[in-house]
């Protein structure tokens, strides 16, 4: 199935043609576009596989020659076919490359369309505010600004292919287990000015539809909170595009749709029946209905109406060889050289390797909910380094059911390369199969919960997958692999495969280097193998605060039924408590080395700010530095984060090369929230530029504003 059919040309504009549909329209047909159909039936005929086929999410008026959307997810790829698998969105974020993720959105959008699909789901920028939220993942970090220009591009990209992109989930988002029913509270500047702002700069991108989320904020359900859809999204932000609930429990009445819930999916649960009767009794005014239909009918025939960038879109193209290698491209440039002692990367050309642990030639792409991508092949982190380096230098050593045996089959290898990190069993949705259909039974169609079951007992051996994580460190066997390797070898690179921080402290110390390569895609085996011989230079940066002890993260309870959320989290925590973390956020090291000099920093007419710096690449072999802006502002009137991201640029540097970069930063940008209003304090405004957010990595100047 591929969607190739448009609307034919016509004199009339995309509003006489709704205008047209609402009047020809019977209330019964109107409400039917505003939900998803065939769903379940679907999901029980694909054997309980999310994504075997495309799902109808909204509009379809057969009469009226009306087309359906068909939705996908999700963040590292299609959810559908054998679809390109890219690194999860978390590396992604440690890339700090917005060029390179608008490019990752137009093959997710070419690969939906070549697959029967114009309704995505991948822009995911829920605030990662602790590192044991199991979908983390599918987010890009913990800071706002990071998030919302990660998440603008991926959107613009997908868009760019007459797809719609959904920006998820609104909002608040963070915890995985009691998602269902937790109750998220917080003040009015913690929900705008960090909850909030990435959202927003998503929406004014361009982005054409948002899906609610699950949780509850202050009280309500996001799927049916008036003033999150209504008040803030629409009046604020001035968002004309549909918002469509999150599967199956995403709304629990027809009262959503007066809150500004256009779109009921998968099914019409409460709304269809439910939401007709509750106009015909006077519950519900008419107008809801043919608002939430303008809206969805707008969107759908402004894409099926504009012309496409491509002549066709073959299923050929789904994982093509060039799609493949923007895989490989987004694999190396997200992986974060954390640590590297006496020049331990890149290793030596004629080196013999050995590797250990178990996931060292275990397929390991993510989680297995609804972001899963299942690709042609993944190349492993073994396969990757026998390619590179030729079998015969490369040996596995053993893995973590005997340590003592690992350590002793390492002698004579010039380096040892240890794969550890966690698995869909460890973190990620929590789901009883292949879809997360919800906890409760009463909720799901009869035969559903059952063939989700049966996928999952397939695939996992009966075991409940994915969730928040329980410990933020290494499983203990694979802590004692390391300890016991690196007792008898000078020479150990630990490679971290996770969705977000790993606390590291206990064994860090005792190896010469170590890498996260998060959950690294398709190709990730063979960037690796690029990575540590030097092909490419490393110069991913951590989109997180890693800590040194769990206590210094915020409170979290994967169970909870309430929590309050503040202004702080992640690097600006750390700031105000004086937290010395492990790896500060923006940390990455490389291959080479950065110097910063010449800082200028001015205000704008408009009240904002103009900023310039020079880097200059003061190594010996080329490399990319991702330069950072933080600013600090005076913080006399309401306190504020120490200093908060406000740009950072990608930028690539041959020895000796220096290059000017230059930021804006809009007056907008610097205000805080109070009493419905922003405000922008005047005063002595700090602007930091550097390679990090670490104190030492930065140069530092002033503004009066």
């Amino acid at each position: 199935m591929t969607l190739q059919t448009r609307i034919p040309p016509s004199s009339d504009s995309i509003e006489e043609r709704v205008d047209a549909v609402l009047r020809r329209a019977s209330l019964e047909e109107k409400i039917a576009m505003m939900s998803g159909r065939g769903f379940f039936q679907q999901f029980m005929a694909d054997g309980g596989v999310w994504g075997a086929s495309p799902y109808q999410a909204g509009a379809r008026c057969d009469r009226l020659g009306v087309p359906a959307f068909y939705f996908s997810d999700g963040p590292r790829g299609v959810a559908r076919g054998q679809s390109t698998c890219f690194p999860v969105s978390m590396a992604r974020g440690a890339s700090f490359d917005t060029d390179l993720e608008r490019r990752i959105g137009e093959v997710i959008g070419i690969e939906m369309r070549a697959q029967g699909c114009n309704l995505s789901g991948a822009v995911c920028i829920n605030l990662l505010r602790h590192p044991a939220w199991g979908r983390a993942q599918e987010t890009y970090g913990e800071d706002p600004y990071l998030l919302g220009e990660m998440g603008a591009a991926l959107s613009e990209g997908i868009q760019t292919h007459n797809v719609a992109a959904t920006v998820k989930h609104f909002a608040a988002n963070s915890v995985e287990n009691a998602r269902f029913k937790i109750d998220v509270q917080m003040d009015e500047r913690a929900l705008h000015e960090v909850y909030l702002p990435h959202f927003r700069r998503v929406i004014e991108a361009g982005c054409l539809t948002v899906m609610s989320a699950y949780n509850k904020l202050n009280g309500e359900y996001c799927g049916e909170n008036q003033t999150l859809l209504t008040d803030i999204l629409r009046r604020e932000w001035g968002f004309e595009g549909f918002v469509h609930s999150d599967w199956v429990l995403g709304v629990y009445s027809p009262w959503g749709a007066a809150a500004g819930l256009d779109v009921e999916n998968p099914e019409p649960v409460h709304y269809g029946d439910k939401l007709r009767q509750a106009v015909e009794s006077g519950a519900i005014a008419a107008s809801v209905v043919d608002t939430a239909c303008k809206r969805i009918l707008t969107v759908l025939f402004s894409l099926q109406a504009a012309q496409d960038p491509l002549e066709s879109y073959a299923p050929s193209l789904v994982a093509s060889p060039a799609h493949c290698a923007l895989a490989r491209e987004a694999a190396v440039k997200s992986a974060v050289l954390l640590r590297n002692e006496g020049a331990a990367l890149p290793l030596p050309e004629s080196a013999v390797i050995a590797v250990a642990g178990r996931l060292t030639d275990t397929i390991n792409t993510g989680d297995g909910g609804s972001s899963r991508v299942r690709p042609p092949y993944v190349i492993t982190p073994l396969a990757g380094l026998q390619e590179a380096l030729a079998e015969e230098r490369v040996w596995f050593a053993g893995d973590e059911t005997d340590p003592a045996a690992a350590a002793a089959s390492v002698a004579g290898a010039d380096a040892v390369i240890i794969v550890a990190g966690y698995t869909a069993e460890e973190e990620g949705e929590y789901i009883p199969g292949d879809i997360n259909l919800g906890q409760v039974s009463d909720a799901l169609p009869e035969g559903v919960r059952e063939a989700s079951e049966a996928a999952n007992t397939e695939r996992q051996g009966g075991k409940p997958v994915g969730g928040d994580r329980g410990d933020l460190g290494l499983p203990e066997d694979q802590v004692a692999l390391i300890k016991a390797i690196a007792a008898v070898h000078p020479r150990v690179i630990v490679v971290i495969e996770a969705g977000s921080a790993v606390i590291v402290r206990d064994w860090i110390e005792d190896v010469s280097a170590a890498m996260q390569i998060f959950y690294p895609g398709m190709e990730g085996g063979r960037a690796l193998a690029d990575l540590l011989t030097g092909a490419e230079n490393p110069a991913g940066r951590l989109p997180f605060t890693v800590a040194r002890d769990a206590a210094h993260y915020p409170y979290f309870d994967k169970n909870a039924d309430a929590i309050t959320y503040d202004l702080w989290h992640g690097y600006a925590k750390f700031d105000r408590e004086g937290l010395e973390p492990e790896f500060a956020f923006g940390h990455g090291l490389s291959y080479t080395s950065f110097n910063y000099r010449a800082l200028k920093a001015r205000a704008d007419k408009d009240g904002g700010l103009s900023v310039q710096v020079s880097v200059t690449n003061t190594g010996e072999c080329a490399g990319d530095e991702v330069v950072q802006l933080y600013v600090s502002a005076p913080g006399k009137l309401a306190e504020r984060w120490r200093k908060q991201l406000k740009g950072f640029e990608r930028i690539h540097l041959e020895p000796g090369e220096t290059r000017s970069v230059f930021f804006t930063v809009a007056a907008r940008d610097l205000a805080f929230r109070r009493n419905g209003a922003w405000i922008t304090e005047p005063g002595a405004y700090g602007i930091h530029v550097g390679g990090s957010s670490a104190p030492s990595a930065l140069i530092s100047a002033q503004v009066e504003l």
